[in-house]
Order: C-alpha cells, then sequence, then structure tokens
C-alpha cells in the first residue's frame, strides 16, 4: 500500500533492494521458497556469526523483522550520537564538510520515518544547510514541521512572510493574555496588572516561545521588532511596546550578546527595567537614564523611536508617573517649586517621549517633543495644592472646634485642572495617577472633589482598560462608601454611566466592580443600576455573560416572598452581612 511504500521511500535511488524488488524475484521465478532465503541472505545484515544465531530467534518465535528493527534502532541511536559528536570535534571547516557529504547521502531518505530522525539530525548541526535542500523541505509541510527549529531560522530569515504565519499566532495570544488580566473578575488593590515583576513578566510563554525562535538571530529580531512596530501603528495597542522591552531582556537574561550589543535600546532599557521592578526610578538610574537620552548623537535620531517605544510600555508609564506623584508629594513638604527639581523634569521628559511614541513612529519625525511650559509652571502648582488642601482639611479636623463650627471639604475644582485633563495628553496621565493616588490612600472627599473632572479628558483616557482597572481595584477600599446614595449617585450616574452605552469596556468594567461589591451597595441604588447596565442588542458577549452572573448573585440576596411575609412588622431587620458565597 502508499503507506509502505513510505516507509521505504528512497532506497531504490541508493541501490538498496526494496518491497517491489522482491516481489520482482517472487513474479518470476520457480522455486519461491529458494528465492526468499536468497533475497534475506543478500540483503540481511552482513555479520557471520549471524548466521547461526538467526535460526536460534527462529526457534524462540521471535520473528525477523523484530529482530532487524532492534538491530535498526540500536544503530539509529549510534548514528544519532556520532552525529552530534562530528558537529563538536576537529577543524570548523572538515567537521561541516563530512556532515555535508553526510546530507548529500542521506538526503534521498528524509522521507523514510525510520530514518528521518538522523536527516534531520544532520541538518540541525549544519549553519548553513545547502539552499536547495532548505527548498525542498518548505516546500513539504510535514518534513518542515519535523525540522529543528535551527533549521527553520534558516529558512524564515529569507521567508518573512512565513517566518509572519508563525509569528502572528504567539502575538495575538499574547494581546489576549494582557487583555484578561485588565478584565479579570479578581478584583483587589493589592494584586493588579501591574503587580508581576518584569523577570516573572519574561517567563510568560509567548516571549519564551518567539525567544527561542529568534535564537541568536539578528535578522529574525529585528524581524520580530518590525512587525511589533507595525501592530503598534495599525492598532495603538500598547501591550506590543511591552512585548518589544519584554524580549529584548529575555534575550538579556540568556546573556545572548549577539543581539543585546547590537540593539541600541539595550542599556536603557535594562536600567529602566531595574526601576520598573522598584516601581521608582532613583537619582542614581534617573542620572543613567539621562545620560542615555542626552547621548543621542547626530544622524541617529532614530534611536528615539525605539526608545518612545520602550517608554510606552504601560509599565514604564506606571513606574514613571508613580514616581511624578511622590516627588510632587516631596516637592510640597520641600516647599520647592516643579521647575526647580531636575528629577522632576527627567521624569516628565520620559513620559512625554513614551506618550509621543505613536506620533513619532507613524510620522518618523524623530526628535523629543517639546515639554509645554504650563505643565511645568500652572499644572503641577495645581496638584501641589491639592496636596496642602488634604493636609490642611485633616490639621483642621484635629484642631479643637470653636464656635465657627466644622470647615468643608473644598469642593469645587479649578477649571483649569479640568482643562489641562481634556487638552493635555501628560497633563491628563499624571492627573488620573493623582486620582488612583488618593483613592488608594481612601480619601473619598478628595475623590469626589476630582471626579467630574474624568468625564471628558484626552483622548478619553479615563475610561481607558488600564486606568479603569486601577481604578476598580482602588474603590475596594472604599467599599463602605457604597451605601451611601450620594457616593454613588457621583461615582455611576455621575462617571461611569455616562460613556456605558458608547463604550463596551466601560460597561464590563462597572459590571465587573458590581459582581465584587453588590452586597455593599445601597439597594435602592443597586436596583436602578441593574436596570441601566442591562445589555442591549448590540452588547457583546463579555457583556452579557458579565450581567448574567450579575443577575444571579443578585436573585440569591433576594428573601423568598414566604420569608417577607412571616416577618413580624415590630423587629428590625438585621443589617446584610456579606457572606463568602456572595463575594
Amino acid at each position: 500500500g502508499p503507506g509502505h511504500a513510505r516507509m521505504y521511500a528512497g532506497l531504490q535511488e541508493l541501490g538498496v533492494a526494496n518491497g517491489e524488488d522482491l516481489k520482482e524475484t517472487l513474479t518470476n521465478c520457480t522455486e519461491p521458497l529458494k528465492a526468499i532465503e536468497q533475497f534475506q541472505t543478500e540483503n540481511g545484515v552482513l555479520l557471520p556469526s549471524l548466521q547461526y544465531a538467526l535460526p536460534f530467534l527462529d526457534l524462540h518465535g521471535t520473528p525477523r523483522l523484530e529482530f532487524h528493527q532492534s538491530v535498526f534502532d540500536e544503530l539509529r541511536e549510534k548514528l544519532l550520537e556520532r552525529v552530534s559528536a562530528i558537529a563538536l570535534e576537529g577543524k570548523v571547516e572538515e567537521r561541516y564538510k563530512k556532515l555535508e557529504d553526510l546530507l548529500e547521502k542521506s538526503f534521498s531518505l528524509v522521507k523514510m520515518p525510520s530514518i528521518q530522525p538522523v536527516v534531520m539530525c544532520v541538518m540541525k548541526h549544519l549553519p548553513k544547510v545547502p539552499e536547495k535542500k532548505l527548498k525542498l523541505v518548505m516546500a513539504d509541510k510535514d518534513l518542515y514541521k519535523a525540522c529543528a527549529v535551527e533549521v527553520k531560522r534558516q529558512i524564515w530569515q529569507d521567508n518573512q512572510a512565513l517566518f509572519g504565519d508563525e509569528v502572528s499566532p504567539l502575538l495575538k495570544q499574547y494581546i489576549l493574555e494582557k487583555e484578561n488580566i485588565l478584565f479579570s473578575n479578581e478584583i483587589s488593590f493589592l494584586q493588579n496588572f501591574f503587580s508581576p515583576s518584569p523577570k516573572t513578566r519574561r517567563q510568560g510563554e509567548v516571549v519564551q516561545k518567539l525567544t527561542q525562535m529568534i535564537g541568536k538571530n539578528v535578522k529574525l529580531y529585528d524581524m520580530v521588532l518590525q512587525f511589533l512596530r507595525t501592530l503598534f501603528l495599525r492598532t495603538r495597542n500598547v501591550h506590543y511596546c511591552t512585548l518589544r522591552a519584554e524580549l529584548l531582556m529575555s534575550l538579556h537574561d540568556l546573556e545572548i550578546s549577539e543581539i543585546c550589543t547590537v540593539d541600541p535600546c539595550h542599556k536603557f532599557t535594562w536600567c529602566l527595567d531595574a526601576c520598573i521592578r522598584e516601581k521608582f526610578v532613583d537619582n542614581k538610574r534617573a542620572r543613567e537614564l539621562q545620560g542615555f537620552l542626552d547621548g543621542v548623537k547626530k544622524g541617529q535620531e532614530q534611536v528615539l523611536g525605539d526608545l518612545s517605544m520602550i517608554l510606552c510600555d504601560p509599565f514604564a508609564i506606571n513606574t514613571l508617573a508613580l514616581s511624578t506623584i511622590r516627588h510632587l508629594q516631596d516637592l510640597v513638604g520641600q516647599d520647592t517649586l516643579p521647575r526647580e527639581s531636575p528629577d522632576l523634569l527627567l521624569l516628565l521628559r520620559m513620559l512625554s517621549l513614551g506618550q509621543g511614541a505613536w506620533d513619532m513612529i507613524d510620522s518618523q519625525v524623530f526628535k523629543e517633543p517639546k515639554m509645554e511650559a504650563e505643565l511645568i509652571t500652572r499644572f503641577l502648582p495645581l496638584l501641589m495644592s491639592f496636596v496642602v488642601d488634604d493636609h490642611t482639611f485633616t490639621v483642621d479636623q484635629k484642631l479643637p472646634s470653636e464656635e465657627k463650627g466644622p470647615i468643608p471639604y473644598p469642593s469645587t475644582i479649578p477649571e483649569a485642572f479640568t482643562k489641562f485633563l481634556q487638552e493635555n495628553r501628560i497633563a491628563c496621565e499624571i492627573g488620573l495617577y493623582y486620582i488612583l493616588h488618593i483613592t488608594k490612600q481612601r480619601n473619598k472627599n478628595a475623590f469626589l472633589r476630582l471626579l467630574p473632572a474624568l468625564v471628558e479628558t484626552f483622548s478619553d483616557l479615563a475610561f481607558s482598560d488600564i486606568f479603569l482597572h486601577l481604578l476598580t481595584g482602588n474603590l475596594t477600599l472604599l467599599g463602605d462608601e457604597f451605601a451611601l446614595e450620594e457616593f454613588c449617585t457621583s461615582l455611576f450616574d455621575g462617571f461611569f454611566l455616562t460613556a456605558c452605552s458608547r463604550k463596551e469596556n466601560v460597561h464590563r468594567h462597572v459590571l465587573r466592580l458590581l459582581l465584587h461589591l453588590h452586597h455593599k451597595v445601597a439597594p435602592a441604588k443597586l436596583e436602578s443600576l441593574q436596570k441601566a447596565l442591562e445589555p442591549t442588542k448590540q452588547s457583546g458577549e463579555a457583556v452579557k455573560e458579565l450581567y448574567n452572573q450579575l443577575t444571579e448573585k443578585l436573585e440569591l440576596r433576594k428573601p423568598s416572598p414566604a420569608e417577607v411575609a412571616e416577618t413580624p412588622s415590630m423587629e428590625l431587620p438585621l443589617p446584610t452581612v456579606p457572606t463568602p458565597a456572595s463575594r
């Protein structure tokens, strides 16, 4: 049958008899048994001592095939060991000459399943497999599949489209994994999107597979970077920037100098990686990063495109923004203005380089974005005044109250703040991180004061997945406030619901939050939210699924009609205590 033919493919070319020859011999002979014996003698294992051993095995009922198979397996193992040994011994030219000769002799048998491993092993050890052989492998799906990654690299480096087909599903998987974390049903201020350390993230399946595919091949590394740039331009998805940095650092972990030394971003990324690990840019590293930026030479400005992509990684932005908020608080204590702090100015410089990545790569104009003076002279002092307001209010609360009564918390927001959040990307990013900061401090007053400024922000940043993921996590710290009508109205009606109908992702984040906190929300409010959040015909599967989960949880909380009827009206209902199941 055809399977049989494939098993012995290519033997005839080498002058080795196969089943067809035996068939022919038997068809054209007068004494079949004699002919079989002759065929066995001519084509058997040529060892004199075997002449007597084989009949002995026959007596024990061991089929000849089984015997030949075991001899064959043994020989194949020895051959594989020998090939690997040849690849390491003698002068470079000689050993490759030996392997090339071996490949020439054995390649015609590459389709024989039993011999294929040997041929593949020879190719794996050849740094340059002859072009003709690579073309034959490429043309045959099964052979291509069976190839070692060392051989595939040689094929990929001259076939960008084929390499793209291999890389593409991995990139899709990577983006999906990121989105699953951002939309995860687990909500916590302790564990969030930014919790895993860079080293842990680089152990991820996709980064490891890409690292393995690239090996030490600079050409393939460049191709992957080109894919990432193109996809970032096409989708504006910042997770591609994360992968750009993770891939470089994964090769750094393996000390692959062939690639690290030619990537001009290597040292900058390595230094920034240490900052991301600490979630803070300290003074020493700040100097180092500044040195790299100042050291970009005339004629090499294109490296700014790569550096901007590294700085656009959300993990980098998160670190820079957190460091900025910390610096602002320190400046309040030191009575220093933002423009007098070189460290703060450097953080802003890196933030604007990161936030300008898309425009720079798109326009191919490689120069650092100009920093708006207003950001430093007006916006940051405004933020500092909010920090001062909080200090003053806290101190006032502690002073013995005179006749004048309690001092109310300032409730208005300066118009300039709202305008900055709408018109200036860097101001908006820092403003959002300030709001995350006060939420994490459980500062309800400051949160409610600034919340209205989030309804309209620069390119809707306040409704982006990363911000909403962090905000929902931090809001769990204000859980008890959800029992208050006024708090819920400000948060839901005043913020979330303004975008739910036009932005599917916001709808999802609100449902995530309610799944987590529904037992804290005032019942009347919960009912109106349930109506407002009902999915429409246009809603995606994720929204419907979350809404169904929420409905199920709320059904479980409702007392049955019988229980309601039996409650004597005199007794006060007990406050509902969340049971672990309702969490």
